[in-house]
């Protein structure tokens, strides 16, 4: 059974959220990260980001790096940027892109959930990524950037939700990149205790975004423990937030490759090569596959159209299944000896948001050879994590992206 609680929101005045709302902190690297607040100087990003206050031989994880963000926290909150509910609420958020809507619910997690395994994860973590929220978590006194959560569709859940967005909205705007956000609140006690009640009867939630940031608020939530050693578990640093989907809600994008070179082949002798493994088939238009087990190839200004063989797939587990293993055990690893594409230089990856065309150019410049994929799905996610495995580097890439700062969760 899955705990899934409302919280106390610190969150935007209706006036200024907009301009606060900023994309997650991980999809910027520095210079990108001080344009954008240059840009919007009360972007949360400001704080998500605090070394973009710094000049660059500031260390981006200094110590006063990750103070600075909570002094632009307190001092947003105390100059009324933000405000704090006196109740515990849930918080719907709609996002719209290109005509399609996804609707999930704001809330906490609980840290034993994560931990017992009833949040299901189907990444590995670095340590060295997780410090850094750790750090600004516990020093912000905070958790700001929210993990994207699903669980399987349910019925009593839909229709809270669904009547809580007949009324009007708390938010109602189109972020720069075209998406729009809506949020209402739901705090009205009986319809509270319907969603309370409705995820203890769900057994398994899965992290599709954000393994990084779960893992880190769960650290920072087990050092508070140690640190409280009377805790009885209502403590807010038990909890993290997250926004949670129904999975029939959510649409995963490809995760395509590229690659460096063809391993010292020739073109003739790599294409000699892969097919012994996938029917290749020249293309007059690009390749956007249109069902599991084809690919798109891109090489020397042509593109393909490549088909595994259906022995690539036959008794292979949830992982060996996926699109993205048969591809690297069958061809990247083979052929152009990527062994392990974490660590190997000369692979890339593009996500499907960025085209097609963005493979071309890639291939035509800097790299040799470009991949499309067919998408990863809700279902294939779901059975890797169910039987406990691990997903492929790069194999999902969800839009829209949650935006930061809308919803803050005080430990």
């Amino acid at each position: 059974m899955a705990t899934i609680r409302p919280f106390r929101c610190v969150r935007p005045e209706q006036d200024v959220a907009d301009r606060v709302a900023a994309l997650p902190y991980d999809v910027y690297n520095r210079q990108e990260a001080k344009a954008e607040v240059e840009r919007e100087p009360l972007s949360f990003l400001k704080i998500d980001r605090a070394e973009t206050g710094f000049p660059d031989s500031v260390d981006t994880y200094a110590p006063e790096v990750y103070q600075r963000a909570k002094e632009l926290l307190q001092k947003d909150m105390a100059d009324g940027i933000y405000r704090r509910d006196e109740e515990p609420s849930y918080y719907v958020y709609e996002l719209t892109m290109k005509g399609r809507t996804q609707t999930g619910l704001a809330a906490c997690a609980a840290v034993d959930d994560y931990i017992n395994n009833v949040i299901k994860k189907h990444e590995n973590t670095r340590a060295d990524k997780e410090q850094d929220r750790i750090t600004h978590v516990d020093t912000c006194n905070a958790q700001t950037g929210p993990i994207f959560l699903a669980y399987r569709s349910d019925t009593v859940i839909n229709e809270v939700v669904a009547r809580a967005g007949e009324g009007r909205p708390l938010y109602d705007f189109t972020s720069p990149d075209g998406i729009g956000h809506r949020v209402w609140k739901i705090s009205d006690a009986e319809e509270v205790e319907k969603i309370r009640n409705a995820f203890e009867h769900i057994g398994q939630i899965y992290i599709a975004d954000g393994h990084h940031r779960a893992a880190s608020a769960v650290k920072v939530g087990l050092k508070r423990r140690e640190e409280n050693p009377g805790y009885d578990g209502t403590e807010e640093f038990n909890y993290f937030l997250s926004v949670l989907f129904p999975h029939d809600q959510l649409m995963i994008m490809d995760y395509n490759r590229t690659v460096k070179d063809l391993n010292g082949l020739s073109r003739e002798e790599f294409l000699q090569k892969i097919s012994g493994c996938f029917r290749v088939e020249e293309s007059g238009i690009p390749v956007r596959p249109e069902k599991k087990g084809t690919f798109g190839m891109y090489l020397e200004g042509k593109w393909y159209r490549l088909t595994a063989e259906k022995s690539l797939f036959e008794g292979r587990d949830a992982v060996g299944s996926l699109d993205v293993s048969v591809l690297q055990d069958h061809l990247l690893s083979p052929v152009l000896g990527i062994g392990d594409p974490r660590t190997d230089s000369r692979i890339d990856f593009v996500g499907g948001i960025r085209g097609l065309e963005e493979l071309e150019r890639r291939a035509d410049t800097d790299m040799k050879v470009s991949f499309s994929m067919y998408p990863t799905s809700i279902t294939e996610l779901f059975d890797v994590a169910d039987q406990e495995l691990l997903m492929p580097p790069k194999s999902t890439w969800f839009e829209p992206k949650l935006r930061s700062g809308l919803f803050i969760h005080e430990i």
